[in-house]
């Protein structure tokens, strides 16, 4: 089955959402760089059952009545892609992780520079929260949405009431991530790689 597309408006700019038959493949920027994710030609389709419910979680997400998803993930990549990318998914709402922890939890420790390309490369984002992923000094890095809306993402997880709520706030010369809510229950273990459905956080 080809893969489809649906957009989608949201307070961080326009989102691509990209389905592979029932299972959510990509969300690309509105400004995404042509070749950070490739999901070859995708054809429109509004209808896609699994990008109408993609859209209804992110809308409830901005709005700040969603911490976690719950949709069928379909990660594209290499082996190592898809290990840092199920990395992310175990990151709980609200707090961050450095490069060099998760390339610990994939268990290389060596590989903080291999875990920043695949952060950086990471298909379905906001969903697997690679804005969730800081500096080791807790300074913001390379964002494909840009560091503007990692830091509106950051806060809204701080505890804003919605994202139109952060926005209004002017963001940081240098901004620094939002310190981790340590309330928050650490998520389950993400299953298979390929078609896993994201572990509630909560």
């Amino acid at each position: 089955m080809k893969y489809a597309y649906k957009l989608m408006d949201s307070p961080v700019g326009q989102l691509k959402l990209v389905a592979n038959g029932d299972c959510l493949a990509a969300i690309l920027w509105e400004n995404d760089k042509p070749n950070r994710v490739r999901v070859g030609e995708p054809v429109e389709a509004n209808d896609r059952r699994v990008l109408i419910e993609a859209e209804r979680q992110l809308n409830e997400y901005f709005a700040g009545t969603r911490q976690a998803f719950d949709l069928v993930l379909d990660f594209q990549g290499t082996e190592f892609q898809k290990k840092v990318w199920q990395a992310l998914l175990t990151i709980p709402f609200g707090q961050t992780r450095s490069y060099s922890e998760i390339a610990l939890q994939i268990g290389n420790v060596n590989a903080v520079r291999a875990v920043g390309a695949a952060n950086g490369r990471n298909p379905i984002s906001i969903i697997a929260p690679c804005h969730r992923v800081i500096g080791a000094s807790g300074e913001l890095t390379g964002f494909a949405g840009g560091l503007a809306n990692k830091m509106l993402l950051l806060s809204l997880e701080a505890g804003q009431t919605s994202l139109e709520a952060s926005a209004d706030k002017p963001t940081q010369t240098q901004p620094r991530a939002p310190r981790d809510n340590a309330r928050a229950k650490p998520a389950r273990s993400a299953p298979t790689p390929d078609h896993g459905m994201q572990a509630s956080l909560f």
